[in-house]
């Protein structure tokens, strides 16, 4: 057997050496969504938390032991391949970055077949655009996806998922995306379904009976999160070749694969727990992803951390990152969640909370920011008002004018003095398009000069059905809608459906919306076809069950396994990557509003884990044990310092302990009165929640008095202490 072991261990080894992991990044997103500004400027481009997107997936990329990569530009792909040029990835040693430029190709579909021509892909690779942030580890994945291979030639794409929040609508509205059904194989987490609620206004999804009847169990999901990650094998760029109506990966490709009977092909899905990944879809996912990397989620990928060209900031008080160089009136009030960029100047009685300042920005008096993104050399003057704004490089916003919530404005607008930007306007030195045109094609804009390039838009003319024009360039000021000395046109803010637009916005979502979205889920969404099969509570579907009970399932323990479940992996990781308490700190606040949860049901996640780790360390006696236990704890104490403040928390700790000692880690038994003693001189417990401890269990069954009795001298020695006192 070992023999047999070092021969498959030297046999990956040589295989891994013939081919070092590749990846191909789609630096096109090919839909038009973030539309005024890729007008002028690619999308991967656009800064996130003041680094550009594509910098955070090439970081990832590199991190997760990829080693070449190649990057497909299309659209604006001469700012692309001159960015590049100038960054450092060129100079990274064992990461090669090489650019395949287009402009013919309108889709996912007709990259990858150009790709294929080259013959540049010689293994399995990783797919993914260019406007992902993930810190997640890709070996097993990869390692998952190599081993099915081996065993079944048709497994050609592992598709990375992760769980959503407890309430799958609240997590795709954070999202701004729709809800997404999937249906697994438990056993071989083979992908059988995969449907967007888009696709069915009704609300109906309708699972094949031949599907039901193939599979002896399948997972039903409507609370999974794709996270556009794909470990492709070659095949999956001669399928694309061999098939010219695959154009979207995942609306064509993927359900292609998925109802085709003939050729046999398969898809399978591999879950990341604790890891972060997620792609940037639109404005919404935008707020959304800058929210996570500055509350530290996306970890080493954060502010405070240089991880590609970016400028290093410092991280302060309350989540809020300084860079250098920046000016700061002293009756400035800067607050939580907040990023300012370097070399920017804020003036007196200004007031920003909750949002991103770029570099080299002007910021006048009296100006309140709230929950907006500014990007570079912004200027805005005195007593204007932004709130859930996005507000690109250049715009000078003039004294006294407002930003209604959901506002973007496009590079270099100026807003006039006084005026009103209505709710979810968009703002473009370029007018509108008159032509709807479809997700799938492509902005053919040149921002050199300010105007479209006419050989540019003559491309996108042929390939757009003409929706860029000689009329989209900007020729004369005099009449604007913006205001005194404002430059620019307003978007109608209809565009697409004035009901959608709160959907893909940085404002927060109206309380109406989403009590409908509630409603909608509950309501409409229906399992047809499946009358005579039933949900376990599981999730599991097994054909023939008599178990009806899945509608009664307590979704409030569902929950709260969740919870406990994403809080002890953001403790662990803490712990490996040694970040620091007050980031944690940061971090599981997040993690309890997101979950609804109080400090004490936080303090109560981590206790388990933080003992877990005295556990993990290694020891002999039961003195060395209470070593590990004491090291932990003065490493830690601060986040239950923090987060069990209560006294009724501080009881609630106790009897965690007391249940962890009698079930799941009984080597703390022996020592629970010393372990008690401890919790107490490091702040965690105090005397009051100790005595009514003590109280409570006076009257308990012998059983439940063990360990009361066990500290019954530490107890008496606390009550003798504070008699002295009084």
């Amino acid at each position: 057997m070992g023999a047999q072991k070092k021969g498959k261990v030297a046999e990956d080894a040589m295989e891994l050496a013939r081919n070092p992991l590749q990846a191909i990044l789609l630096a096109d997103s090919f839909t038009t969504k973030f539309r005024p500004i890729t007008l002028e400027r690619p999308k991967v481009l656009l800064p996130l938390v003041n680094v550009p997107m594509i910098d955070y997936t090439l970081a990832w990329l590199e991190s997760a032991g990829v080693e070449e990569v190649f990057i497909f530009c299309c659209a604006h792909s001469r700012q692309v391949m001159d960015y590049l040029e100038s960054s450092e990835w060129h100079k990274q040693p064992n990461f090669t970055v090489t650019t395949i430029e287009s402009h013919n190709s309108i889709s996912a579909g007709d990259a990858l077949r150009l790709i294929y021509e080259r013959n540049v892909i010689h293994g399995d690779f990783v797919l993914v655009s260019g406007d992902t942030v993930s810190n997640m580890s890709l070996t097993q994945a990869v390692k998952e996806h190599k081993e099915r291979r081996k065993k079944d030639n048709n497994a050609v794409m592992t598709m990375v998922i992760k769980k959503s929040k407890p309430s799958p609508v609240i997590h795709q509205s954070r999202l701004g995306t729709d809800e997404l059904f999937m249906a697994i194989d438990p056993d071989t987490k083979q992908l059988l379904c995969y449907e967007e609620r888009g696709e069915h206004p009704r609300g109906a999804i309708s699972i094949d009976n031949a599907l039901l009847a193939d599979n002896p169990s399948i997972s039903l999901h409507n609370d999974k999160q794709d996270c556009y990650i794909d470990i492709c094998s070659q095949e999956v760029l001669s399928l694309f070749t061999d098939n010219f109506d695959y154009q979207h990966l995942r609306r064509h490709f993927v359900k292609g694969l998925l109802v085709d009977d003939i050729m046999g092909y398969k898809i399978f899905t591999h879950e990341i727990l604790s890891s972060y990944a997620a792609r940037i879809d639109n404005y919404r996912s935008y707020d959304t992803i800058s929210k996570d990397i500055i509350q530290r989620w996306t970890y080493p990928f954060v502010p405070d951390v240089k991880f590609s060209a970016n400028c290093t900031t410092k991280l302060e008080r309350e989540g809020m990152y300084k860079a250098p160089e920046t000016q700061q009136s002293r009756s400035a009030n800067i607050g939580p969640f907040t990023v300012i960029g370097k070399g920017t100047r804020i003036g007196d009685d200004s007031r920003i909370t909750h949002s991103v300042i770029g570099e080299g920005c002007t910021i006048g008096s009296n100006v309140s920011i709230v929950g907006s993104y500014i990007w570079n050399n912004v200027t805005i003057e005195d007593g204007c008002e932004l709130r859930h704004a996005i507000v690109c490089d250049g715009v000078i916003i003039k004294e006294g004018a407002t930003l209604e919530p959901g506002v973007v404005l496009s590079l270099k607008v100026v807003i006039g003095r006084e005026f009103v930007v209505p709710a979810y306007s968009k703002v473009s030195l370029f007018q509108q398009p008159t032509a709807q045109d479809s997700d799938e094609e492509l902005e053919y804009a040149d921002n050199s000069s300010g105007a479209i390039d006419p050989s540019i838009a003559d491309a996108g003319n042929k390939l757009n059905g003409g929706i860029v024009s000689e009329s989209s360039q900007i020729q004369d000021w005099s009449s604007s809608q913006l205001g005194p000395g404002g430059a620019g046109f307003i978007w109608s803010a209809c565009d697409g459906g004035c009901e959608e637009e709160w959907r893909h916005s940085v404002a927060p979502i109206p309380t109406d919306q989403l009590a409908k979205a509630l409603l909608a889920m509950e309501d409409d969404l229906e399992i047809v076809n499946v009358q005579e099969n039933a949900l376990t509570p599981s999730g599991e579907l097994k054909p023939g069950s008599d178990d009806d009970d899945s509608d009664n399932m307590d979704d409030f323990n569902v929950d709260t396994v969740d919870f406990e479940k994403e809080a002890e992996a953001t403790f662990m990781r803490a712990a490996e990557d040694n970040i620091a308490v007050d980031d944690l700190i940061l971090e599981v606040n997040s993690l309890r509003l997101s979950y609804n949860k109080s400090a004490g049901d936080c303090a109560g996640a981590l206790f388990y884990p933080m003992m877990k780790l005295a556990l993990e360390s290694p020891y002999n006696t039961a003195v060395e044990l209470q070593k590990n236990v004491a090291s932990v704890v003065s490493k830690w104490h601060k986040l239950f310092e923090v987060l069990a403040r209560e006294v009724d928390d501080q009881i609630e700790l106790i009897m965690k302990f007391e249940e962890m000692c009698l079930e799941s880690t009984k080597e703390f038994a022996p020592i629970f009165s010393q372990i008690l003693h401890l919790l107490y001189q490091t702040d965690i417990l105090g005397e009051e929640a100790i005595f009514k401890w003590d109280d409570e269990r006076k009257d308990a069954d012998e059983s439940d008095r063990v360990f009361v009795k066990q500290s019954e001298k530490f107890i008496q020695w606390l009550r003798e202490a504070e008699e002295e006192e009084d």
